[in-house]
């Protein structure tokens, strides 16, 4: 059974044209060729790719207004506000009033208008932290932006301790624990995570509540949260060493080897990993000759000289075997080559 078209030649030539002008009209197709359509911004026209008709031109751009030929002048002529951020309760979206006392022009308010301009802050500030999670949050977060700037941990582990510490306190982990001891717990956690070269006494400095409590917590973070977060490397600890120390990058070159010496046989399995690098360079400065006590590198380590030396004598009994294993393969392989 065929079918026919209800439609005369004249009419589907008609619907035809229709139908292209409503393709061209929402931007799809050309109205002359049917060509697929392009946008060229800058110089705000569109454009038919196949035979180059201008569909459209002066369009509006929205865009800015300026123009800036670096990084730097576009982040002086932006004009939007600061991006989201963890780091912040409220994520950094709302607005803040500003502690001087004074209008657009510089110049000081008058005492009513302080007044008035204190009692504005007091408001924003209650509507900030409406609820006691959020009141938790605020502390908390302020207590892991405090520890890592003094610890200098770079922005994105701060910005992982505070998502570590939003999801306990979403899954309700934080009752009967304090507030300190959760914030060094989260932040400690994404330090181990990045693999950066804090310790544990590095983290009881700067901290508020002991080191048994907020290992505690770590430790709590880590099985509740199952957490992502592997042995520390011992060679992590070596630049801040080294630098501490004042030493030169052959001695860093040098216990980096011994560490994957020691690696190699197994000699950190169970080792405290700062007390191995301390223990590296020590035995580093031996093989190099430098002029390095034990006394020198417990102090600037804050390892004891016992583990030092127990550590620092089976780094180089693991790097003898591994030389020794070298040279009987390239003995092996010589004499068969004359074989």
């Amino acid at each position: 059974m065929t079918t026919r078209s209800i439609y005369s030649p004249d009419e589907r030539d008609e619907s035809a044209d229709e139908q292209a002008e409503s393709e061209a009209s929402a931007g799809h197709a050309c109205p002359d060729c049917g060509g697929s359509l392009i946008t060229d911004d800058s110089r705000g026209e569109t454009v038919c790719e196949s035979c180059g008709l201008v569909v459209d031109e002066d369009e509006i751009d929205h865009g800015p207004e300026w123009r800036a030929f670096d990084s730097q002048e576009r982040d002086n002529k932006r004009r939007v506000g600061a991006p989201t951020t963890e780091m912040k309760h409220d994520k950094g979206l709302s607005t803040n009033i500003g502690w001087q006392d004074k209008d657009a022009y510089g110049n000081s308010l008058s005492t009513r208008q302080r007044e008035k301009m204190q009692r504005l802050r007091t408001w924003d500030e209650r509507f900030r932290t409406r609820d006691h999670a959020e009141r938790n949050l605020k502390q908390a977060l302020g207590e892991i932006d405090r520890m890592g700037s003094a610890l200098g941990v770079p922005e994105s582990a701060r910005e992982t301790a505070s998502v570590i510490y939003r999801r306990a306190l979403d899954e309700g982990m934080l009752p009967g624990r304090s507030i300190e001891g959760m914030a060094t717990a989260a932040l400690y956690a994404a330090v181990r995570q990045a693999n950066l070269p804090q310790t544990l006494d590095d983290m009881a400095v700067v901290s508020r509540v002991d080191e048994m409590e907020f290992t505690r917590a770590y430790r709590y973070l880590n099985r509740e949260l199952s957490l992502q977060v592997g042995p520390p490397d011992p060679a992590t600890y070596l630049s801040k060493f080294v630098s501490k120390l004042d030493a030169d990058d052959d001695l860093e070159r040098q216990a980096r080897a011994l560490i994957e010496a020691g690696k190699e046989a197994n000699v950190h399995s169970g080792k405290s990993p700062v007390g191995l690098a301390a223990a590296a360079i020590y035995a580093a400065g031996l093989l190099l000759g430098e002029e390095m006590t034990q006394e020198t590198v417990s102090e600037a380590t804050d390892i004891s000289t016992v583990t030092i030396r127990e550590r620092y004598r089976e780094l180089l009994e693991a790097e003898s075997e591994l030389d020794d294993s070298a040279v009987d393969a390239t003995s092996g392989t010589e004499s068969g080559a004359s074989a």
